[in-house]
């Protein structure tokens, strides 16, 4: 807790952690600093597991619920040492616990995603103190747009905000691209660079020739039989693509590989393509461009295209990436981070993230609450006034919860 401590808030500072390999992390985020560090003691592990379980629900406060486990755990070793039995102590933590609870619902303000100003205000809260503080109206700005192009039934979900980061030019060089960027480029040297009015095919299956599942041996006696072989195989693929371009479809992105010839008929007809994409890519394709994923191309036809304005490759910080941009209602889009390098703009995605991970819990439970400690105090009064309505030694473990929730503000 105390080595976390340093970091929380907007006076914070970066750790610099080196691993056993020599890799160097800088980081302000409470979680990155205790995945990297070698703890043996077991109650300290399960104090990461708390931090863990924090990361995997919301995404920030890490650090404060550490904090916070520390401090309470202080507090209980000088009840101890007045001779208070720990089971008292704990019923006493499980009182205050329920009383804050209580406390916390009446304070909260509710929230919707049409308040822009409070979501930007949690979006600001989370970036302080982060190495991406100098540029936190921008990313804010990219971040809102973000939210609210996504946002459906009052929900966001995390995986439709792709974040995809480049070394070169600034933070302030971050922008949205209403679609997806691609870690792709274009299968074929003469393929259009650029395409407009993209109607997007989906496949998650191969555009070559299946070989058999099973291990068969055919005799071919006559050249002319390996001839028409041969041809039967153009033929196929021939066939596939004639049936991808006869959809009407100018951009195809592919699942898994394409073959040679078919990246040659494809490239005739002028069509783009890209293979090898991810599934979670293609998912996110899908959402942004209304396209149907299809996994057998016989079954394509032009109802299952998606669309997009402008499918171009474009060359960054010397990597071919293929944008997918100008999506009609996109519901999956992606920030495209920049920095100055590799340190800066790990540290500019972990601050992206918990701010997003702020507003999807913020959204999610539809209630919010002040910060720079302020709800902390106003949690301690309450439960210290509590702690005089009780009449046991439970009082003396309700008011050292008291004590350890003003370490937040303290700190």
């Amino acid at each position: 807790a105390e080595t976390v401590r340093t970091t929380l808030g907007p006076k914070g500072m970066d750790k610099m952690i080196v691993d056993a390999a020599g890799g160097i992390t800088v980081t302000n985020d409470g979680v990155t600093i205790l995945q990297e560090m070698q703890i043996e003691h077991p109650t300290a592990k399960m104090i990461v597991e708390v931090d863990k379980t924090q990361e995997e629900q919301v995404c920030d406060g890490n650090t404060t619920v550490v904090i916070l486990a520390g401090d309470l755990l202080k507090n209980a070793e000088k009840l101890l040492d007045q001779n208070i039995h720990p089971t008292v102590i704990v019923k006493g933590y499980r009182l205050a616990a329920e009383k804050a609870q209580a406390v916390l619902q009446e304070m909260a303000e509710t929230i919707t995603p049409q308040d822009r100003d409070k979501l930007r205000q949690i979006i600001i809260t989370a970036i302080t103190g982060k190495g991406a503080e100098s540029s936190k109206d921008k990313l804010a700005d990219v971040l809102l747009e973000a939210i609210n192009t996504v946002e459906q039934n009052n929900k966001v979900l995390m995986d439709d905000i792709k974040i995809e980061k480049k070394t070169g030019g600034s933070t302030e060089d971050t922008e949205l691209i209403r679609g997806i960027v691609l870690d792709k480029e274009k299968v074929h040297s003469t393929m259009p660079t650029k395409v407009t009015n993209a109607k997007i095919a989906l496949l998650d299956c191969a555009i070559e020739v299946k070989e058999t599942e099973t291990d068969a041996k055919i005799q071919v006696t006559d050249p002319m039989q390996l001839q028409a072989f041969l041809e039967r195989e153009e033929r196929t693929i021939r066939d596939m693509a004639n049936k991808i371009i006869s959809a009407g479809a100018n951009v195809v992105f592919c699942q898994k590989g394409i073959d040679d010839l078919a990246q040659y008929f494809l490239a005739k007809a002028g069509v783009y393509a890209a293979r090898r994409v991810a599934k979670s890519d293609m998912e996110k394709l899908a959402r942004a461009t209304g396209a149907v994923i299809i996994s057998k191309i016989s079954e394509l036809t032009p109802k299952e295209l998606g669309f997009a304005g402008i499918v171009e490759e474009q060359k960054i910080s010397g990597e071919d990436m293929t944008y997918v941009r100008e999506c009609k209602n996109p519901k999956s889009v992606t920030i495209m981070l920049r920095g100055g390098t590799e340190h800066v703009l790990a540290e500019s995605e972990r601050a992206l993230k918990d701010a997003l991970g702020d507003v999807i819990a913020a959204l999610e439970s539809g209630k919010v609450v002040a910060g720079a400690g302020a709800t902390e105090i106003e949690l301690a009064k309450k439960i210290r006034e509590y702690a005089t309505s009780l009449s046991g030694r439970e009082q003396l473990a309700v008011l050292a919860f008291a004590d350890a929730i003003e370490v937040v503000p303290r700190t």
